[in-house]
């Protein structure tokens, strides 16, 4: 929905009254938010209904806002119409002051304790206070004066109508309640235009499922500023695509509030039913509009890890599997059979040189005779010592 067709919609309605009220003795004043009218707005306290809307000096002119296009230095006067719906006279604050955009993206006024420092400053009514007889309207001039020192673009404000009433709550305290009726003001000081959107942040968070098949919440949420002077609209998407691009879900267009120039707004979507592929992308794609014309589109993307941890463990156990018959396999065969004892290894038990219990003793080489003077006859010699317990024969010469 366009910013155009979002204002034209708001036109058609009355603003809702909003009704405050702040328990303290009398006459401390609450200072709620008004509500901005954007064509006839009709709000009640006790028996005061009442409305506001654009005017001129001979009556409603059909204008859903105060919209002017003025350069600094510049004046003019316009009427702001007050009508009383109720059946007695009453008396009414009439004033200008700021808007700005609310965390929710609402059209807001500063509270009546804030002074206004934009527009609001800039809009004078010969008097504050007007009291209007039951039935009646009255159309009350105001001028509006541009500074020299304007900056270019948006300033955006309303003409207030407030009635303030004295009550006595149920424990016997008396309050007072301040309600705040606004007809909209929509002021471009001319000049260089400079629209322009950012999203600041992007953050995505994922709901991991047990069940990888299921798939889980993916909630996204980005913040967007107004960085121009002027204010815009428009749509956002977010398209979440798995590794290698793949497209799992796109959100359909989500229509952004109208951002005063300075404002921030968060979007915050959900999507569900998104698998565990390991890593998830958010892609954010602004497409922003002005009263004139539509901006380049606003990019930004963010990721988030999805593992499917079931599956990731049910690899991992079979990979451990797999490793440790492996292993067990590798170890068989570096052992392998023992192999069968060759013909001339010795047999267990016995030692190189000797023969078999059973077998014949293998032929030994003869020995030769020492020659004379051999280590053989030398004394000490024990190769022809006799063994022990036998004697040894000597022949007398």
């Amino acid at each position: 929905m366009s910013l155009s067709t979002a204002l034209s919609r708001g036109g058609a309605a009355l603003a809702a009254a909003l009704l405050v009220a702040t328990v303290q003795p009398a006459p401390a004043r609450a200072a709620p938010a008004p509500s901005p009218g954007p064509t006839a707005a009709a709000g009640e306290t006790g028996a005061a209904r009442w409305a506001v809307q654009p005017s001129s000096a001979k009556g409603p002119t059909g204008r859903n806002y105060f919209i002017y296009d003025l350069a600094p230095g510049s004046t003019l006067t316009d009427h702001v119409g007050i009508t009383n719906l109720g059946d007695r006279p009453v008396t009414f604050d009439v004033y200008g002051t700021d808007a700005y955009s609310a965390a929710d993206g609402a059209f807001a006024l500063l509270p009546a304790d804030r002074p206004a420092t934009d527009v609001g400053a800039w809009i004078r009514v010969d008097r504050r206070e007007w009291t209007i007889p039951a039935g009646k309207r009255v159309d009350i001039p105001f001028r509006l004066s541009v500074p020299a020192n304007a900056t270019p673009g948006d300033h955006t404000g309303g003409v207030i109508g407030a009635v303030a009433r004295v009550r006595t709550t149920a424990d016997g305290q008396r309050v007072l309640v301040d309600q705040r009726l606004a007809a909209r003001v929509y002021l471009r000081v001319t000049g260089p235009v400079r629209p322009a959107v950012t999203v600041e942040a992007v953050d995505v968070s994922y709901d991991n499922p047990v069940n990888p098949f299921g798939g889980g919440d993916l909630v996204v949420r980005y913040r967007l500023r107004n960085d121009g002077n002027v204010r815009v609209g428009g749509s956002g998407t977010v398209t979440v695509t798995a590794p290698f691009g793949r497209e799992q879900a796109r959100t359909a267009p989500t229509d952004l509030p109208e951002l005063l120039p300075g404002a921030t707004f968060t979007v915050t979507e959900r999507i569900t039913g998104v698998p565990p592929l390991l890593r998830l992308t958010a892609e954010v794609d602004i497409a922003a509009t002005t009263t004139d014309t539509a901006l380049p589109p606003v990019v930004r993307t963010a990721g988030v890890w999805a593992p499917p941890w079931l599956l990731l463990a049910l690899l991992a156990v079979a990979v451990g599997w797999a490793g440790w018959r492996w292993w067990r396999r590798r170890g068989t065969a570096a052992d392998g059979p023992l192999a069968p004892p060759s013909a001339d290894a010795p047999a267990a038990g016995q030692r190189r040189g000797q023969g078999s219990a059973t077998g014949s003793a293998a032929p030994r080489p003869a020995t030769t005779a020492p020659a004379p003077g051999d280590a053989a006859d030398r004394p000490g010699d024990t190769a022809d010592r006799p063994a022990p317990g036998v004697g040894r024969r000597t022949d007398a010469s």
